[in-house]
Parts: C-alpha cells; structure tokens; sequence
C-alpha cells in the first residue's frame, strides 16, 4: 500500500540530502548554496509519474507513481544522484506505467544542480538566462538566489513550460518563462550576466555568447567524443566569444535542434593521432601535440587548446 503523503517528511528528506551533498563536498566554497538548497522543496516540482533510469524485466523504464506509492516516490526525489526521467519520447508516451522511448525531458539529480549553480555562482540580483525550464526545479534555485525579476528561462516544450510556470506559481516564484528555442536565446533581455543550459550541446550556439555581457558567465554540459558530455565553464568576450575550461562529466539530453551530430571534427575537438601519451612507471599523461593545437577545424571552429580549455568563435 501506498504511504499516506503526510507519513513523508519531505523537510526532513530535504535535510538528509543537503547533508549527504555537504559531506561530499557539493557545497564547498559556496555558503549560500546548502541554505538555497534546503529553502526550494524540490518535491513540487517533480510530477507525480516520473521514470527511472533502470528497466524492468521486459526491458521498461521502471516507473514510479506518487499516488501508488509516495514513499518511494519521495526517496527517489531526495537521491543525491538519481535523475528522474519526466518525459519520454517529446511526450508521445504518457506518464502512466513502465514504457520504452527516449528520454527527453528530466528533474536533474540534486548533485548535477548543486554542482552546476556552484559553478554559476550567481549572485543575488545576478540577471539569468536559462536555457531549458523542464519542471522548474532549477529555474526556482535560482529565482531564490536571484530574485525571480532577473530571471528567464526558455522552454521548447509548450506543455513543459505551461506546468513549470504552473509550478513555480504555486511556489510563489514568478520568473519570465518564455516558449521558444533555447538555442536563440532571448535578445529581448540581452545583455545577462550569466547564462545556464539544461540541455547539452555539440556547439555552443552563437547566440548565446552575444547575449551575455563581457566577463559573463556560461554553464552548459557539452557533448564529447569520450562517451560522457562534460560541464563547461566559459567566460564570454563581450564580442560574441569566449574561453573556458571543462569541469567534469556529466550526462544531459540533447538541445533538440542540435540531435544529429556532425563529425566531431567539425565541433574542434582533436583527432585521436592528435593526442599524446606518455608512461612512466605508475604515472601516466595524455596531452594534445603542438599540431593539433595550432589547427583549425572545419566551419571557424578552433581546436581545443591543451589542459581541456575551450574557445569558442563567434560563429556566423
């Protein structure tokens, strides 16, 4: 049988995650952040169906239903590292028991949220640009760190963005939530002092650097050749460029108008006779050679520069 909702301590939930996040050092070097973490009840935002990222005997997405069984609904929502998958197939398949499809749309595990705000380091009044709403989740975070006057976030999904904005009503935030591609951006706002993506990308879209200021800064997962995507940070020119660095890996759905890839040649990154490696008894480095930092990829792309930076060109 399901436990009543009022058996679920979703405060108490909250605390024990925040604590397991703290003592792995999700909140280093940012006091402000377990405090935000611990204000926004991620538990409003995350719909009553959602899927796991595990599958049943018949090869299913397992399903877990709040109304059938709100205890382990509510532990999945406070997993410190456990996504949960919201929409399946661009919702074609509804939310009602274990299905197959692709996903694309989720809640972030509260680790991949922490991490990346940690990386934003928005301050309050810092004015956002957030692409992909999903369920609002983030968007709250940093409507309560910032101030839900200064932030916007762009939703493809007319459905999605209807039920964040739904959401984040009743949660008494009432940041701009605009329908439309992500990857334009929204130049009616233009300049932001930073930019956040939930979707990750094979190319930074161009627009995007326009629209921050100089110094802003960009967090999106980007897409690798290595089987994982990876968090980059990037500071923008002010000139429609920018130089980061990435930060670790971490796996995102794709931005829907960048699904197909393209050679990964074309995106900059470096051939594999490109990279170095070097043994030395138990110590082992890979670098890239000269020559592949000094190339030019296809389409004005640079190549990534050694030590994992990367720069982005300021497109067409």
């Amino acid at each position: 049988m399901s436990a009543p909702a009022a058996a679920v301590d979703f405060t108490v939930l909250r605390a024990n995650c925040a604590q397991q996040l703290d003592e792995q050092g999700y909140f280093a070097g940012a006091a402000w952040l377990r405090p935000l973490f611990q204000s926004v009840p991620r538990e409003a935002f995350v719909p009553d169906g959602v899927w796991l990222e595990e599958t049943d005997a018949h090869q299913r997405w397992i399903f877990l239903d709040r109304r059938q069984d709100t205890r382990a609904w509510a532990n999945a929502v406070y997993a410190p590292h456990r996504p949960l998958i919201t929409q399946l197939d661009d919702g074609r398949t509804p939310p009602t028991g274990p299905a197959a499809g692709d996903f694309t749309s989720s809640v972030s595990a509260p680790s991949v949220a922490v991490r990346m705000l940690r990386e934003l380091n928005p301050h309050p009044a810092c004015k956002v640009l957030e692409i992909g709403t999903g369920s609002g989740y983030n968007t709250a975070l940093l409507a309560a760190r910032c101030g839900p006057a200064h932030i916007t976030s762009m939703e493809i999904d007319p459905q999605l963005a209807d039920q964040a904005r739904a959401r984040l009503s009743q949660a008494g935030h009432h940041p701009a939530v605009i329908d439309g591609d992500g990857e334009l951006g929204h130049p009616p706002g233009a300049p932001y002092d930073a930019l956040i993506s939930t979707a990750s990308v094979y190319r930074i879209p161009p627009a995007w650097l326009h629209q921050l200021r100089p110094q802003g800064q960009l967090i999106a997962p980007l897409a690798t050749p290595f089987g994982t995507d990876a968090l980059l940070k990037l500071t923008a020119d002010g000139s429609g460029g920018g130089t980061g660095r990435l930060v670790c890996a971490l796996r995102f759905m794709r931005v829907r108008g960048q699904r197909r890839p393209e050679p990964w040649s074309t995106y900059g990154w470096p051939r594999l006779p490109g990279i170095a490696v070097a043994a030395d008894g138990e110590r082992q480095t890979i670098t890239l050679t000269p020559e592949t930092t000094s190339s030019v990829a296809p389409s004005g792309s640079r190549s990534v520069p050694p030590r994992r930076a990367v720069r982005s060109s300021k497109g067409d």
